[in-house]
């Protein structure tokens, strides 16, 4: 049987690997990516640099969690980490190049769902690593006062992955379409919308607002347990699903619009 010659003799499908293989490479190809990851980097080890140079025994800070103490960074980092989020997304469709992306993968979700794996495996590692360095290098400062700590510890190693988890999930539940909507979706819902309802005189309102992302995040980052948080266990089920809410909504638009 001969093979016309209009039929490719090796055929080049789309396959799942592909389509990450494509995302890794464009999330790592801009400047921006680098500019964020080491920003994010750069301010959680620097503050827990300066945490545990400055810390004395008798400042007034002996009850504060180790972990807490020394990855205090990750708030600042978890923000740099959260406009990479969006730039994955949303910086496609700001520079129109989503239109060829989605030519290339025609079913489209395809695409979301692997810009999603590639933020998060990235993200997490990174945290994760950098998170570790920053505990073990505050140590130094720390191990002559009532801070000092291990790795070896009860709930250290988990709270520090608690930690990187924490800030990969706030990221990836900013991964919108638009860049200034995602940004103001972000600081607005993240951010501001829990200090206000933290204010209200309601218990209703005290249970509610310590599983919004930031205040679950902090529960998860904590090696003992936070007056008041929500368990580790519930606080991640809460960030799951905050992350899987905030993706539901660039998937719809995915399907119903045309870019």
């Amino acid at each position: 049987m001969t093979t016309s010659p209009t039929s490719p003799t090796t055929p080049y499908g789309l396959t799942t690997a592909r389509v990450l293989r494509s995302e890794w490479h464009k999330l790592w190809t801009v400047r921006s990516t680098w500019a964020t990851a080491l920003t994010a980097a750069a301010l959680l080890l620097g503050v827990g640099i300066l945490m545990g140079a400055t810390y004395t025994s008798d400042g007034g800070d002996s009850d504060v969690d180790t972990v807490v103490l020394t990855l205090y960074g990750s708030q600042l980092g978890g923000i740099a980490l959260a406009v990479l989020g969006i730039l994955v997304t949303a910086g496609e469709y700001a520079t129109g190049t989503i239109r060829a992306t989605l030519t290339a993968v025609p079913r489209r979700l395809p695409v979301l769902h692997a810009k999603a794996a590639v933020y998060t495996g990235t993200v997490f590692t990174l945290s994760f690593l950098t998170a570790l360095l920053t505990f073990l290098t505050a140590q130094v400062f720390l191990s002559d006062t009532d801070q000092a700590a291990s790795l070896t510890d009860d709930g250290v190693l988990a709270a520090i992955a608690g930690n990187a988890a924490g800030v990969t999930l706030l990221g990836l539940g900013a991964a919108l379409r638009s860049v200034p909507g995602a940004i103001g979706a972000f600081v607005g819902g993240v951010l501001i919308v829990p200090e206000i309802l933290g204010m209200l005189p309601y218990e209703a309102m005290d249970t509610t607002v310590r599983y919004f992302p930031t205040q679950a995040a902090g529960a998860l980052g904590s090696a003992t347990p936070l007056p008041g948080a929500a368990s580790p266990g519930a606080a991640l089920l809460a960030l799951l699903l905050w992350a899987a809410a905030a993706l539901a909504v660039p998937a719809l638009l995915l399907k119903r619009r045309d870019v």
